[in-house]
């Protein structure tokens, strides 16, 4: 069966913006183009765009994408069969999550008695341990701000979590919409975004020019942060690191 563009998305979920995107990138090319240079897609493309999609819930970028795709050694049965297996073990993470909620719910309701540790059951310390290695031995952070960054969320409950959250949700859709109608990284609109991004990021550690900006890199070297901007936009991350970096430069100093 072919599908046009148009039947695509609404078949994927994937937007038309994104799939031409990914055709102007190479990622996606449509099997053939119509006279009218429509794009045209076949089971291949389907297949192909399954593939992407598989491959960005796991965090990989999308240049890493196009590389595993068109290496001489893909084999889609191969892939298919790690990519399941990478899943499994997600939800089995993410089951434990949900039963450490429900055991933190009736703990607190008084109906059981639950131990220090059962309170930390499902979650990747080592991730945000990562993160803070990075920073650290990029020299972005020193290990003060790391304990600062620490202290300040100490004492945060449910809902100021879930207000930042939300915060951030709001943001990174303003950010997509700024992309969508084409403002530059420098315009003002964009740069009162960044503003909002910097005060968020202070309720953590107060950044220098020189530790906003590595932030800004650990945002597109790492699979995670990779993942979770990809999902609002496939142009996210780099619109948003170069927002950062033009904010650094003419709004921070060296030093704290």
């Amino acid at each position: 069966m072919v599908y046009t563009v148009k039947k695509l998305s609404q078949l994927s979920g994937v937007s038309i913006r994104t799939l031409h995107f990914y055709d102007e990138i190479g990622l996606l090319k449509p099997a053939y183009y119509g006279d009218n240079q429509y794009r045209y897609y076949e089971e291949e493309q389907l297949l192909a765009l399954q593939q992407i999609l598989f491959f960005r819930e796991l965090g990989v970028s999308l240049k890493e994408i196009q590389e595993v795709l068109t290496a001489e050694s893909f084999d889609r049965v191969d892939a298919l069969a790690s990519h399941r297996s990478i899943l499994v073990q997600n939800i089995e993470r993410q089951m434990m999550l949900v039963k450490t909620i429900d055991k933190t719910i009736e703990y607190l309701r008084g109906n059981i008695i639950m131990k220090d540790i059962e309170m930390y059951e499902g979650f990747d310390l080592q991730k945000q341990q990562e993160y803070e290695k990075y920073l650290f031995d990029k020299g972005f952070m020193t290990q003060e701000q790391i304990n600062e960054s620490w202290k300040k969320v100490k004492h945060w409950n449910q809902n100021d979590w879930a207000s930042f959250y939300q915060e951030g949700d709001a943001l990174n859709k303003a950010l997509v919409t700024a992309i969508k109608n084409n403002y530059t990284t420098e315009s003002k609109e964009v740069q009162q975004l960044i503003q909002q991004h910097y005060e968020m990021v202070k309720r953590f550690w107060t950044p220098t020019k020189e530790s906003y900006i590595g932030l800004g890199e650990m945002y597109l070297a790492h699979a995670d942060f990779r993942k979770y901007y990809d999902n609002y936009h496939p142009e996210l991350a780099e619109y948003l690191v170069a927002a950062m970096k033009i904010f650094a430069e003419k709004q921070l100093s060296d030093y704290r």
